[in-house]
């Protein structure tokens, strides 16, 4: 049971990113059932999800088979808000055969001399394919436009690149689905603390997070304003509650799974060819 989510995640037309909307856990089975410890509610929580993936898996199985939809899911968010522990949740038990996640770093020489959009259009999916933005062309009109490298004119100039991009990709057959991963101030520095604390983890601590988050409120007002100049009915932005990675992960998997079903995917038809065919 995904509950809407498509519906209940749709970003509206003036989002406004509040950190208490955050910590929101509409779809936790606590929600429904209040007296449920947190524990108990988790570990109901968890299998909810992993059904979820196993109806996704064999959804992206036919997906590959009959090899002529794409689908796009965009992941965005602020420092930490869980874009990678959301691809490895959610598709370790998919077939890697037709699932592909791409990271965007900081563009290299090469990638700065093109057009912003170059380095993004290598990467859409393929007929057959699922396709995961692990950040994406949004970064050019969010660190860009914090850190001053464009102005307010330019940055209107790309929501409209942006979305006439993202039009053509849906006309050509793609499904687009873009989340962002709403964490809260104070779970940032709960996050980002963690990495220091754990030797294991501090691989993934970046000094700059530091620098970046003092302009948390900056970042938020560019998220807001990308939502909004860019959440059309081809190319839907969704907002998911992520200081809670479980019910993260249900919400995701949830819209996932409402976008594949609602392709109506099927195998292909047996070939009449093949009857006369016998294996010995």
């Amino acid at each position: 049971m995904t509950h809407d989510a498509r519906k209940r995640f749709l970003a509206p037309a003036k989002p406004k990113l509040r950190d208490e909307d955050a910590g929101n856990s509409v779809f936790s089975s606590r929600a429904a059932n209040p007296d449920l410890s947190k524990s108990k509610a988790k570990a109901l929580d968890n299998e909810r999800t992993a059904g979820l993936i196993s109806r996704i898996s064999d959804l992206q199985d036919r997906l590959y088979a009959v090899h002529q939809h794409k689908v796009l899911l965009v992941l965005q968010g602020m420092d930490t808000s869980g874009k990678d522990g959301l691809v490895r949740a959610l598709f370790s038990g998919v077939n890697p055969m037709g699932v592909r996640a791409v990271a965007f770093k900081a563009p290299t020489d090469a990638e700065l001399a093109h057009d912003y959009l170059w380095r993004v259009h290598q990467h859409v999916p393929v007929k057959g394919e699922i396709a995961i933005f692990n950040r994406s062309h949004y970064e050019d009109v969010l660190i860009t436009r914090v850190q001053g490298m464009i102005d307010d004119d330019e940055c209107q100039r790309r929501y409209a690149h942006i979305r006439d991009f993202e039009r053509m990709l849906a006309e050509t057959g793609t499904v687009i689905i873009k989340v962002f991963l709403h964490i809260s101030h104070e779970e940032q520095r709960e996050r980002l603390q963690e990495r220091l604390d754990d030797p294991d983890k501090q691989w993934k601590f970046d000094p700059n997070d530091i620098e970046q988050r003092k302009k948390w409120d900056d970042y938020v007002k560019a998220y807001e304003h990308a939502i909004r100049a860019t959440n059309t009915d081809y190319a839907p932005w969704y907002i998911v509650p992520a200081d809670s990675k479980v019910h993260r992960n249900l919400a995701i998997a949830s819209l996932l799974l409402e976008t594949l079903e609602g392709m109506d995917l099927q195998y292909p038809p047996p070939h009449p060819d093949l009857s006369s065919f016998t294996v010995v």
